[in-house]
This record gives C-alpha cells, structure tokens and sequence, in this order.
C-alpha cells in the first residue's frame, strides 16, 4: 500500500446490523420490493396472469468514489444503512486493494451483483477469475471508458468483436459470464451504416450481455425502451441513472453534468421497466457526477424505484 492517508469521516455507521438491516427487513417485507404485480400494459384474459418481477436492485460503487477517497468502509456502511444490499465494484481509492475493498463490502452486510473490469492485458485472463472469486459474482463486465476509436469502422469493431468473444470463451469454460457497458457512442457511431451496438448485436458471441446504460442511451438521442425491446434477452443488466440527458460537444470530458435521483430527471422508467421483460437481472444505480449529497440521491433512488416497483430488495 502506498503512504496515502485518508481522513476518516465522523460517522455513526459501527453497526451495520442495526439499522441498516431494519430497513432491508421493512423494505422486504412491505412487498414493495418483493412482491410481483401485473406485467405493464397486459390486460384482458391469459396474459394478465402473467406476474411481473422487477428486477434486483445493486448500486454502481463508482457513485461514491470521492466519499470512498475519505472513508471506504464508512461509506459503504451507509449504503447499508440507506438500505442498499448489493453493489457493483469498479475502482478502489489509491492504495486499496480489491481484496481489502472485498472486505469492507463484507463487512457493511453488502454483496457484489457484478463487477466492472478491464480487458486482459497480453492475453492474461487470470486476474478476471480472481476478481470473480474474490467477489463472488458470476457477472463480470468492461466498464468500456475510454472510447476505442475502433468502434469508427466496421472493421475495427469486428477487431473488437474478437477480443469480446475471446474473453467470452474463457469465462463460460469457467461457468462465469461477460458483459459489455455502453456509453454514447456506440449508440451514435455508424460502421457499414449500421450503428456499432447493432454490429456487436448481430455479429458477437451470443453469450455475450448487454448492460446498458440507460442515460448514456438517451444522451445519444436514441429511447433506451426500444433499445431494450431490440436487443431482447442480450440485456442482462441496467444502468439506471438521471438527469438532464442532453448531448453536448465536450460530452466526453469529465466531469460531466451533474445528475439528479432516478425519477427527477429527463428518464422514462416506466417505459424502461415494461421493455424490460423478465429478462432484465439487475437495475444498478450510478450517478456519474453529483451535485450535493451524494447519499441523500441514493436513499431517493431508491425509495423511487422500489415505491414503483421498478425493483426490488434480495
């Protein structure tokens, strides 16, 4: 570890059995976030049978990265103590490794829905098969920042589209699964007229999943419903943020305007939720950038998504 000393916040989060796991039980038990309803939109005889189940819900870490510069373990503390029960890993503070991070996150009462990675470098896979087990977590997934020029030619995304599919083939041997995260443009880029999200669609390993970024879809003018509704039952995971949604020149430089709690913003949850289907594993909460307390967007996110039943606490 490096010399690098955090400043611990004044917190009153020792606990996380306490009140953290009293809000988990109220949250379950209500049914909010556990009982299913009628799928969106079905109505009439047969179909309205049919019991919708939102979605789990997890919690990008990425969202409370400068909170986590200050104090990892508090702040992990609290997002049990707001009610959270999974995460979804990233990037650690300097001098933090993901064994120590993997800790902390048990520590707080918390576990890992999936995990953010980097591609293998020179071909070395093993570093994805510890992270797996040392989160325990089946679902790993490139984090896809920065943007590889590639995505510009058919070529160069099929370049890609190699690689995905051989770090697919190495993780199915190992019973885990791949994903890839979007951002704008591949939802805006047009190699061979196609846009890339539908190249990678038709032409990558079919185990391959999608998590898409819901706001990132937006951004590039498209609606991540209909998104959703293509790309079917390749869409494992979503990223579920808000905010004002708008593309700009400099979109690409960070950080980027700030967003707000899911529900306050320009999103559509509802038409995201009924495209969702059954497939649809894990709605994972980010906000990239913050403007205020970061938490208090958090617990409202929250309170947003299982109050509309768009998902649910396991």
């Amino acid at each position: 570890m490096s010399d690098k000393r955090y400043p611990v916040l004044q917190t009153n989060y020792s606990n996380p059995t306490s009140k953290a796991l009293k809000r988990r039980d109220f949250l379950k038990l209500t049914g909010l976030g556990l009982m299913g309803s009628v799928l969106p939109g079905l109505s009439g005889c047969g179909e309205s049978d049919r019991r919708y189940i939102p979605p789990k819900l997890s919690m990008q870490l990425y969202t409370i990265r400068n909170e986590m510069e200050a104090d990892t373990a508090g702040s992990l503390i609290r997002l049990a103590d707001i009610g959270y029960t999974y995460v979804e890993t990233a990037f650690w503070p300097d001098g933090l490794s993901h064994e120590q991070g993997a800790e902390m996150i048990r520590n707080a009462g918390l576990k890992v829905s999936s995990s953010h990675v980097e591609m293998p470098e020179n071909g070395n896979m093993q570093p994805l098969l510890d992270l797996a087990r040392l989160y325990d977590t089946d679902m790993l997934i490139w984090h896809g920042w920065p943007e590889d020029p590639r995505y510009g030619s058919l070529e160069g995304t099929r370049e890609l589209i190699d690689e995905y599919n051989e770090v697919c083939d190495f993780l199915r041997n190992h019973g885990l699964r791949f994903g890839l995260h979007n951002h704008w443009w591949e939802f805006m880029q047009r190699p061979d007229n196609r846009f890339a999200y539908q190249v990678l669609h038709e032409e990558m390993d079919p185990d391959i999943f999608f998590q898409i970024d819901t706001y990132w879809v937006t951004v590039a003018g498209l609606d991540p419903a209909s998104i959703i509704r293509e790309l079917g039952s390749r869409v494992r995971s979503l990223h579920i943020k808000d905010g004002p949604a708008e593309y700009t020149q400099d979109i690409g430089e960070v950080p980027h305007p700030p967003m707000t709690a899911v529900g306050q913003g320009a999103l559509d949850f509802s038409s995201i939720s009924e495209a969702a289907g059954d497939y649809v594993e894990w709605n994972v909460v980010e906000a990239d950038e913050v403007d205020g307390d970061v938490f208090q967007l958090l617990e409202d996110s929250l309170n947003y998504l299982i109050s509309n039943n768009y998902a649910r606490i396991v």
